[in-house]
């Protein structure tokens, strides 16, 4: 029985442990450890099964009295050195024991249980340097991902240059992920050191280079593209959708259509969606005429035909133009060979029309819509008021704000600036004023052009006290004066003879970081000189060339440069 005792002995690693119930990290069981002690000589611990004394449940003053029995010493290990972990002590001191017992195995599960990028990170280094672990490509893909996704982008790199030092290599997935991920986070340059050399999927390859061209960086995504091309990477048509894109926003449309012309040298065919980009990309820079031949070159393909983006492209670059009549007929060869027109398209018909002042063709347009069973956006009630406003029918306008509010279409920024601009050119203040008193309860951020019409016609006609109500409502609703504010309001206080409040305005102008210009300084020192001051006169301008190197040549010649400020000067 004595011997059978001391068998026993053997077959157990004693531990003392104080604990707490609470949740663990490691594996979601609670245990948080304080003390832990080892009876047992490192160099004897064998033990299939493993003893655990542990205290809880100090809510109902008991303590436990049978000890729990693990039947995995691995998984009792990995409570050890998670714990650690956590509680910062250091694993130095337990050194031999884990040189013997730890594994790549339980490595790997100490870095999944930790949930801990940095701690995992600590282990990591701690293991491979002072116990010369080799890890698992497991080990090294949790831990790659996971400092990924805390965004320690550097200690990634450092992980993945020392598991290519232990001679592996992340599979496509992983290697996918972190590209993706570090392209995402703007850190291209890491990206490309991953992909350096590897092989890896063109869907790797193409979010590189979408992430490039997201990030601005077009002519670099341009050069990777180049060097990969040397290397004889495989490519697809996507590749080039990514790079013509990525070339036409930034209007180099040129080397666009270099890269269109090379597709097929690289065995890539161009689809519907390269020529859409492209055609958009002649539009943009005006040049309409190019992407029309593109659209006829579309044409004259058996396989490929154009859609509605191609045409619409081309007849929103003619109305910009205000080319109406190519616009109209390249709308109705559209509508002939049978492509429905969606709400882009008559939106930039009536827009052109409306720019162009031809309202009969404009809301002629707008029946057509109605009739092709197109509902009506605000775009395009903005683009009719716009029209009618240019064209003097501000009433007719007016009609067009109840209809869409009737319709229960919210109007944007633009609709309330279009109609309030009109109505302050024809002096309706009080119509527009009651347009920002509407403002007020809309869910929109207002923007600083829509109010300065108003100031600026309560200025002139003398009730600078409303604009100054005006400005106060505008600050209420968190939008900032701008410079055009200001100058508006230094003028027309300075009209009234209201010359303090004039220079008073002048200094919240520079106090809200809004620089003047030189129409400011124009409007201003003039008037206090003819108000007889100088001196104030002087100090202004002085600010203005040496705070903000306005160029004042005119001005100084009819301002006295005097040193001594406190004798007045008559003017």
């Amino acid at each position: 029985m004595k011997k059978q005792s001391e068998n026993r002995g053997e077959n157990f690693i004693p531990l003392c442990l104080l604990c707490a119930h609470q949740p663990q990290p490691c594996d979601g069981v609670a245990l948080q450890m304080t003390f832990l002690f080892f009876f047992s000589r490192p160099s004897r611990v064998r033990a299939s099964k493993i003893a655990i004394a542990h205290f809880h449940d100090h809510a109902i003053g008991g303590f436990r009295n049978r000890p729990e029995v693990i039947q995995n010493p691995e998984s009792w290990i990995v409570k050890v050195i998670c714990t650690l972990c956590v509680r910062k002590h250091s694993l130095d001191s337990c050194s031999d024991y884990f040189s013997k017992t730890l594994t790549p195995s339980i490595a790997f599960e100490v870095v999944r249980g930790l949930n801990n990028p940095e701690l995992a990170l600590k282990f990591f280094q701690f293991s491979r340097l002072n116990l010369n672990l080799f890890h698992s490509p497991r080990t090294y893909s949790i831990l790659l991902r996971s400092l990924c996704e805390m965004g320690l982008y550097e200690s990634a790199k450092s992980i993945y240059d020392c598991m290519n030092v232990d001679g592996h290599s992340p599979d496509a997935s992983v290697l996918g992920f972190l590209v993706s991920s570090a392209a995402d986070a703007g850190k291209f340059k890491i990206a490309r050191t991953w992909i350096d050399g590897v092989e890896f999927s063109l869907i790797v390859y193409n979010k590189l280079l979408n992430q490039l061209v997201r990030g601005n960086r077009v002519d670099e995504a341009v050069s990777f593209f180049r060097e990969e091309m040397g290397l004889h990477r495989r490519c697809d048509t996507c590749s080039f959708n990514i790079l013509i894109r990525g070339l036409c926003r930034i209007g180099k449309v040129d080397k666009a259509f270099e890269l269109f012309n090379e597709m097929r040298s690289f065995g890539c065919s161009p689809d519907v969606i390269t020529h859409n980009t492209l055609i958009n990309g002649f539009c943009r820079v005006n040049q309409v005429d190019r992407g029309h031949d593109l659209l006829q070159e579309l044409l004259s393909k058996n396989d490929l035909s154009p859609d509605v983006v191609t045409y619409t492209s081309i007849i929103s670059g003619y109305c910009k133009l205000g080319e109406m009549e190519k616009a109209s007929v390249l709308f109705n060869k559209m509508i002939v060979s049978g492509i429905k027109a969606n709400a882009f398209t008559f939106n930039a018909l009536i827009n052109g029309f409306g720019k162009a002042g031809v309202m009969v063709s404009a809301e002629h347009m707008y029946d057509k819509m109605l009739l092709h069973g197109c509902p009506p956006d605000i775009i395009t009630f903005t683009s009719l008021i716009d029209g009618h406003c240019r064209t003097g029918q501000v009433d007719r306008s007016l009609k067009l704000w109840h209809e869409l509010n009737a319709k229960k279409l919210s109007p944007n920024e633009y609709t309330f600036a279009i109609l309030i601009n009109a109505l302050c050119k024809e002096n309706r203040l009080h119509e527009a004023r009651g347009f920002l008193r509407d403002l007020r309860w809309r869910r929109i951020v207002p923007q600083p052009f829509m109010y300065n019409p108003v100031i600026d016609g309560f200025c002139k006609a003398g009730n600078v006290d409303e604009a100054n109500v005006i400005l106060a409502e505008m600050e209420e609703k968190r939008c900032k004066p701008d410079k055009i504010t200001f100058t508006i309001l230094i003028i027309g206080h300075c009209m009234k003879g209201r010359m303090s409040e004039a220079i008073s305005i002048f200094h919240r102008m520079l106090e809200t970081g809004c620089a003047p210009d030189s129409i400011t300084m124009a409007s201003l020192l003039p008037f206090l000189l003819k108000a007889g001051m100088p001196n104030e006169a002087y100090r202004i301008m002085r600010i203005a060339s040496e705070d903000f190197n306005l160029c004042l040549k005119s001005l100084k010649r009819n301002v006295p440069l005097r040193t001594n400020t406190d004798i007045p000067v008559a003017v």
